[in-house]
């Protein structure tokens, strides 16, 4: 029953469809993310990104506004690793909290030997399992691919943890994803331990949830740096999200790869 309303939802809202056409070519203009996309994968697009905006709840912290350019903005990067998976993949969580620049989150860890540790430092970008978002409008104004890491930790933590393994489709194997996820994650912090030049943010070395997610901004934003380093990573992600940007030529350009912190 539940899924029926959703869907009668959805077909609602999108014969509302509240998006003025100059608006959304304005919006797919602003996005190099979405250059060499054809006219039925925007389609597409739209399709996920009216009805994302009908349930999702975007809210401004401490007084900013979110006008419809900013959340069309948001709703178009979120939308877009899930093209081809859809709009369930998102239905564990509905609240984005947007912020007019970095923040100070406030966490307190317990590390291995007991002592617990406040950490302050400033975020772009934070990604809670069951909501919400946390977004940086700066970083993204900015051109950064924060939100594709932020909205590609919660497609992760679909299995609970945000630890770089998200349910994977029937045709892919646990142990192919497990074995080349690892492989390429221990390359990357050998070279970063050894002060090899890389072409990856070294934020990617933190930790499993953060390798896929920069990763997956690789896949979306530097798709071909990404196949030209771990090919075999690149062609988990093109099984995973079923879309290969590096093969419709997505990019004219490089894009700015921005972390969480």
């Amino acid at each position: 029953m539940a899924s029926l309303l959703r869907a009668w939802q959805r077909r609602r809202a999108l014969s509302r469809d509240p998006i003025p056409p100059a608006l959304w070519q304005q919006g797919v203009d602003s996005l190099v993310l979405l250059d060499g996309m054809d006219d039925a994968s925007l389609e597409r697009l739209r399709r996920l990104v009216v009805p994302f905006l009908a349930e999702k709840r975007l809210y401004g912290a401490h007084g900013l506004e979110v006008g419809p350019d900013m959340a069309l903005n948001i709703a178009l990067q979120a939308c877009l690793p899930i093209l081809e998976l859809g709009l369930d993949w998102y239905d564990e969580w509905a609240t984005i909290i947007v912020y007019e620049d970095d923040f100070l989150p406030r966490h307190e860890v317990m590390d291995e030997t007991g002592v617990l540790h406040v950490e302050d430092m400033p975020y772009s970008g934070e990604a809670w399992e069951r909501g919400p978002v946390l977004l940086s409008w700066g970083a993204m104004a900015r051109g950064e691919t924060l939100a594709i890491h932020e909205f590609t930790h919660t497609l992760d933590m679909r299995n609970g943890a945000a630890n770089g393994m998200p349910p994977l489709h029937r045709e892919m194997r646990v142990s192919d994803w497990t074995r080349i996820m690892t492989a390429a994650y221990d390359d990357l912090n050998r070279r970063l331990d050894l002060e090899q030049p890389s072409d990856f943010d070294p934020y990617a070395a933190t930790d499993p949830g953060e390798f896929f997610a920069v990763m997956s901004e690789y896949f979306f934003a530097r798709p071909r740096v990404l196949q030209r380093e771990y090919p075999d990573v690149h062609a988990q992600f093109r099984q995973f999200y079923r879309q290969d940007p590096a093969e419709r030529r997505m990019l004219r350009a490089s894009m700015p790869i921005r972390s969480d912190r």
